[in-house]
């Protein structure tokens, strides 16, 4: 019950006029950002970051809730009418969302993802309440070493999704956390890869690493990609469900809630599996699998609810052990250090007005998504048919000025430009931005629990051994070694629901541009249907 309380007190929190204008901002804007295409959640989030500077820290991460939830919403709307997913896991309802809007059911897909976003993520919220203090609990029994094993995990399973592309996944690792370790080193007081440049003293501020690796570096791409034939977008009328497509899409928001949350609370977890999964689950069980391929509803309410669910399961990990699982959740990540508050196992004592208040703004946000969403969906439908080239120097523009308000230091700006242009040689060569931010951000601080284990033990290596690193460190040795592993074994439709899952991820990653390994910033270079992959390198 002392969740209860505690979420209960956090709505006294989050309900405050003040707080509430700001999570319906948030929601507005993460939305009309969200919505346009090539667009993903994690770049809208990166974007509007700077916007939360100056608000007192309660007010700027409900805001912040609402610009997640926003983000995440309008990443389908594009998957439904454009056929452009912003991110992986929105692949699925592409497959599904665009074809029943062409076929006249647009307003119908929209409302079932829009519905079942909200359904899974107020039940997904609803365990985070419940799971993350208990966890939080557990977590501050955990060693230095215990820590930095978890961290090691956190590394090698976001450059291991799948097995897509292990090597460019660890090369965008190593390319964070060097970034991550540009500064004065916190032991000994000297200089690391400064280069003799002062202001490099102090580091690089995660917002100007966010900022450029996912706004500036997308703006850069997609210019060198533009295409000046119209978007084809498909016209939208205020969403709506018949009676039918209630009962066809109730038990899918409620399965893929069940499978969503758990994956995203893993601190390995994600949302581009369990969407698959939830697919896959789907056609297997629905009563019209002649309709998948042609637009079933159940192939949008399913993985859509599966999205948001592991979204909200993504905050488990993230403020009780600090370790973010998507790009979306090391942005926010970002925000919450931004204000010096590190999330981690002591979280829920130090701070409990701002977490409650949090967790209960996610409510509140998940609430004010679905009451504003669905009646404006018509504009968010005219708002794709915005330029190209208006938008994207729109992002620059605003990218710069973000990065400059955080420090009001111009040197900012160069960096700025330095890591956009990082980021577009990334997407040239296929290197996932993910590992890349997760390494810079949580570099530092593996960093410093190594340190501080090495420390207890007088420098000894068995310092790093216990019970719990030795289960991690095994975890880690079969994520790495899986592949291997796999090409040994004899073939074998021991579990065909995962491989048919698996299968479908390829057929759909080929279909739209997409690989596995680059989760989140690679999308279609155009935005359009007839050219979805132009430009984009696959997995190896």
């Amino acid at each position: 019950m002392d969740a209860f309380s505690e979420l209960i007190g956090g709505f006294g929190t989050a309900l405050t006029p003040t707080n509430l204008l700001y999570a319906f901002i948030g929601v507005l804007l993460g939305t009309a950002i969200g919505v346009l295409p090539g667009i993903g959640p994690a770049m809208t989030v990166a974007l509007l970051l700077p916007l939360t500077r100056g608000l007192d820290v309660t007010t700027a991460l409900i805001m912040f809730a609402g610009i997640y939830y926003g983000g995440m919403y309008g990443g389908s709307t594009t998957s439904i009418l454009l056929n452009t997913p912003g991110e992986s896991a929105s692949v699925v309802t592409a497959i599904e969302g665009n074809k029943m809007a062409r076929s006249g059911r647009a307003a119908q897909a929209l409302a079932t993802a829009a519905i079942g976003s909200f359904v899974a993520g107020t039940i997904a919220t609803l365990l985070l309440a419940l799971v993350a203090p208990a966890v939080a609990d557990l977590a501050v029994e955990v060693s230095p070493a215990d820590t930095f094993a978890i961290m090691v995990l956190a590394f090698i399973a976001v450059t291991s999704v799948l097995g897509s592309s292990r090597i460019r996944g660890l090369a965008a690792l190593g390319i964070g956390l060097t970034i991550g370790l540009i500064g004065i080193d916190p032991t000994s007081g000297q200089q690391r890869l400064t280069f003799g440049v002062p202001e490099l003293a102090d580091g690089i501020d995660v917002i100007v690493v966010a900022v450029g690796l996912f706004a500036v570096g997308e703006a850069l791409w997609t210019a060198a990609h533009l295409r000046r034939r119209p978007l084809d977008v498909i016209p939208v009328g205020n969403p709506r469900m018949s009676r039918e497509d209630f009962r066809r899409s109730w038990k899918p928001w409620l399965r893929g809630s069940a499978i969503g949350f758990p994956f995203g609370a893993i601190p390995a977890g994600g949302a581009e599996i369990p969407t698959f999964l939830s697919y896959v689950t789907e056609k297997r069980l629905s009563k019209h699998p002649e309709e998948f391929g042609k637009g079933a509803i159940e192939g949008v309410a399913g993985p859509e609810a599966t999205n948001n669910a592991s979204a909200a399961g993504g905050l488990v990990p993230l403020l009780t052990l600090g370790i973010p699982t998507t790009a979306t959740a090391a942005v926010m990540l970002a925000a919450i250090q931004s204000y010096g508050i590190e999330p981690g196992p002591r979280l829920f004592d130090t701070e409990p007005v701002l977490v409650w208040g949090l967790i209960a703004s996610l409510f509140i946000g998940n609430t004010v998504l679905l009451v504003l969403n669905l009646p404006l969906a018509p504009l968010w439908a005219r708002l794709l048919r915005i330029p190209r080239s208006y938008l994207y120097a729109g992002i620059l523009f605003f990218s710069s000025l973000g990065a400059y308000a955080a420090n009001a230091n111009p040197f900012d700006l160069f960096l700025l430009l330095v890591i956009g242009a990082l980021g577009f040689m990334m997407r040239r060569y296929g290197l996932p931005i993910l590992p890349a931010i997760i390494g810079v951000i949580l570099g530092p601080y593996a960093e410093a629990e190594l340190r501080q284990a090495l420390q207890l033990s007088n420098g000894q290596l068995s310092g790093l051994v216990t019970p719990l690193t030795v289960t991690v460190y095994v975890i880690v040795a079969l994520v790495l070694l899986w592949p291997l592993v796999r090409r040994l074994l004899p073939r074998k439709p021991t579990v065909p629901l995962l491989s048919e899952a698996t299968h479908e991820i390829e057929e759909a990653h080929s279909h739209h541009g997409l690989t596995t390994a680059v989760s989140v910033e690679r999308h279609p270079g155009d935005g359009t249907r007839e050219d979805p992959g132009t430009g984009r390198p696959g997995g190896p």
